[in-house]
């Protein structure tokens, strides 16, 4: 008695942007390793490059992955700036400027506005065709937290015609 069982019901569902154009394809696949050993399997969409925007430097390898988790928001948050710091990231960078991995929370269930110091869902996801396009391609008919519009409709409606963006072979996508 007492022990409390988790149940998938008490999972959060979890879509993270993943990014890196700093020795990109090491940094994506161990980041991806971190977030498999520390919650288990991840839905994982293919691999995008894109320009780096807002700053001159090298292309970025972009992708989305979506996980569950029991951890709250803070939780979460805190486990992935610690994934971040052991791939070298250095937090006080530039808002825009090269990265060796960058893992941001899209959404963690329907959450709406600031949760433990993370704003939810975030911007990056109508702002940017290498955040919205590997959502798509995970959850296409899953609504935007905020808008209650599906992603598919989303990128369907979206200018994103100054944003170059292609799928980049990248292990078993």
């Amino acid at each position: 008695m007492g022990e409390t069982v988790e149940t998938e019901a008490s999972q959060g569902q979890v879509f993270l942007s993943l990014g890196s154009n700093i020795d990109r394809e090491h940094n994506i696949r161990s980041g991806l390793d971190a977030l498999i050993h520390a919650f288990g399997p991840l839905a994982i969409s293919p691999v995008y490059e894109s320009e780096a925007v807002g700053f001159d430097g090298d292309a970025f390898y972009n992708l989305v992955a979506g996980l569950k988790t029991a951890l709250s928001v803070g939780e979460l948050a805190a486990c992935l700036k610690d994934i971040e710091k052991d791939h070298g990231r250095v937090r006080g960078e530039k808002k825009f400027s090269s990265r060796t991995l960058d893992i941001d929370i899209l959404t963690y269930n329907d959450c709406v506005g600031e949760v433990d110091g993370v704003q939810l869902p975030r911007d990056e996801i109508l702002k940017h065709a290498f955040v919205l396009k590997p959502l798509v391609d995970l959850a296409p008919d899953a609504l935007h937290p905020e808008t209650k519009t599906s992603y598919r409709t989303l990128l369907e409606t979206a200018n994103f015609s100054d944003q170059k963006l292609w799928v980049v072979p990248f292990g078993d996508n």
